[in-house]
């Protein structure tokens, strides 16, 4: 069999597990977080933290222990950092310097898991598991949670009087019956996502990454001596269990500095296969929970067909431009190969970066700076949409939902009525959330890119000039800013100046976003429900799904298209 087709194959039976597990995993989705039951785990945790599971909070709130929870986490992620070398299982590397142990800890929780440090040689086994990881798996917890709130928005209407709701096929049977609109409960979300869905499905399929050869020890640096006489030294360590959250929890932070294509945390083609599931099965049942949740299975297929439409165009010209590159060697061998591994070839590689781009897992198997310069024009682009085909864990379905109320506002200004998603009007309040949630992290990752290259010392630390250098800086805040965390390389990121940036970027593209999110949902769920009429646009056809793909891609092209020119369409032009 031909790679071309080894790679359609490949491809195709992704395609076909993702939607046998759409509509099962997207209501199990949906039970876990409408459930009225808690289990005993849970209820531990409640009583630890201080909290009743049954307490609504508006959006304020909501937003309030979205960041405080995050805040606690950037500080205690910070302090071990600093400390590792007082820890157990430290392995002898010393502390974290302060500028990159802020870097890496506003990474860890902000989703992005950018990494300026090689893991195996920066941090021990402990804060790898105690620190990282945990940060893996709430991260991508505090998304989900995200994601539920503002479909809760959707869902939910203001009571009428005496605290009675009026009657809607959108409310789910937890709506409270206080009077105000409520969005649930932070923390019986976060606690939720964690331990309901992410730590079962990571238990066990970290298992079958260790039957498929990933490590799973405490060992520390060990010296082998390899078949033409050298010595190459290896570091052991909890590698299977924090892979497998990686790629869940769309996180993407590697336990060694080659991430993904290391054979300790990828094996073998079908554990690569595995990984890229991980990777997508979240994002793209999350729109069946989301059609569950509202009431309306339909808009859960018409936001999750955007995101299949998206992703697989952007996976068609990446892998196109791999397979068949102009230049002397590639066409001599068929393909350009620079920098990809050679246990996955060209079609898996670059379906790998397809997934970890268009989602916000910045894992890699192969190395994004040889690409192709169209090629890695389109894992820019896929970063640039927002990362919502299908995106984060939470964050992917949480922008799709923006672009859809932006998407109906643009229709309801073409045939001159008042716009209205899922029974919702989208008036001048929703619209500047939504229009201020679509300008936030582009303005965040072009600013931060004009400063760098306008910068001379910033400028220095580039080992490549021309587009391609522009093209990498680029790249490092495009991933930083939409919390992607995957690299070009070719920059020295590890600067205090570097780490600072990057960092701030991480910060306001993860929390920004959030707080317009919230108040969009909040500014929903206060609603009353509009009457479906002759004049409503129904956002579940095959003209809606094509104005929704139509407005994301025009909206970023209109944003990034400049800086694009510059950089890798540049670069192939004059390659």
């Amino acid at each position: 069999m031909s790679a071309g087709w080894a790679g359609v194959l490949f491809v195709a039976t992704l395609v076909v597990a993702l939607r046998l597990v759409y509509r099962p995993f997207g209501d199990y989705l949906a039970h876990v977080y409408t459930s009225p039951r808690d289990t005993r785990a849970e209820r531990v945790v409640y009583r630890l933290v201080g909290v009743s599971p049954r307490s609504e909070q508006r959006w304020p709130v909501y937003l309030r222990s979205v960041l405080a929870f995050s805040a606690v986490g950037v500080l205690f992620l910070y302090g071990f950092l600093r400390l590792q070398n007082h820890l157990p299982l430290s392995l002898g590397l010393p502390a974290m310097e302060q500028g990159q142990a802020f870097n890496t800890a506003v990474s860890f929780v902000t989703n992005t898991n950018w990494q300026s440090y090689s893991g195996e040689s920066a941090v021990g086994h402990l804060v790898q598991m105690a620190g990282l990881a945990v940060q893996n798996f709430v991260s991508a917890a505090v998304g989900m949670a995200v994601a539920v709130a503002l479909v809760r928005g959707f869902a939910r209407s203001r009571p009428g009087p005496k605290g009675v709701r009026e009657s809607s096929s959108f409310a789910p049977p937890e709506v409270s019956d206080s009077g105000v609109a409520t969005l649930g409960n932070f923390w019986v979300d976060l606690t939720r996502g964690t331990l309901r869905v992410l730590l079962p499905i990571s238990f066990v399929f970290a298992i079958v990454l260790v039957a498929g050869g990933a490590i799973q020890n405490l060992h520390g640096a060990r010296t082998f001596s390899t078949v033409v006489g050298g010595q190459q030294t290896i570091t052991g360590g909890p590698v299977a269990s924090q892979e497998v959250i990686k790629e869940l929890g769309t996180n993407g932070g590697g336990f060694y500095n080659a991430n993904s294509a290391h054979p300790f945390e990828n094996p073998a083609s079908w554990t690569n296969w595995i990984e890229i599931f991980l990777i997508l099965v979240i994002p793209f049942s999350m729109p069946r929970m989301f059609g569950k949740l509202v009431g309306n299975v339909r808009q859960g297929l018409a936001i999750v067909a955007v995101m299949a439409v998206l992703a697989i165009g952007s996976l068609a010209v990446n892998a196109g431009f791999q397979m068949a590159h102009h230049g002397t060697v590639p066409q001599a061998v068929g393909a350009s190969t620079e920098g990809l591994e050679s246990r996955f070839g060209v079609p898996q590689s670059a379906t790998f970066a397809s997934a970890t781009t268009l989602t916000s897992t910045g894992a890699v198997n192969s190395f994004h700076d040889s690409y192709t310069s169209i090629s890695g024009a389109t894992l820019i682009l896929n970063m640039a949409l927002g990362e919502v085909a299908p995106g984060g864990v939470g964050s992917g379905l949480y922008g799709m939902l923006m672009l859809a109320v932006v998407a109906v506002f643009i229709a309801g200004l073409m045939i001159g009525r008042t716009p209205e998603y899922l029974q919702k009007k989208i008036g001048t309040r929703e619209i500047k959330f939504a229009a201020l949630y679509l300008l936030a992290t582009p303005a965040v990752v072009l600013i931060g890119t004009a400063v760098a290259m306008a910068l001379p010392g910033e400028r220095a630390s580039m080992l490549n000039s021309g587009a391609h250098g522009l093209s990498e800086v680029l790249y490092a805040f495009t991933s930083a800013g939409n919390n992607n965390g995957s690299a070009f390389a070719g920059i020295s990121v590890n600067t205090t100046w570097y780490n600072t940036a990057l960092g701030l970027a991480m910060l306001f593209g993860r929390f920004l976003p959030i707080v317009l999110v919230l108040g969009l949902a909040g500014s929903l769920a206060a609603q009353r429900p509009v009457p479906v009429s002759a004049g409503t646009l129904p956002t579940h056809r095959p003209q809606f799904v094509g104005m929704l793909a139509a407005v994301a891609l025009i909206l970023v092209a209109l944003t990034y298209f400049p800086a694009l020119a510059l950089g890798p369409l540049a670069e192939g032009i004059h390659q």
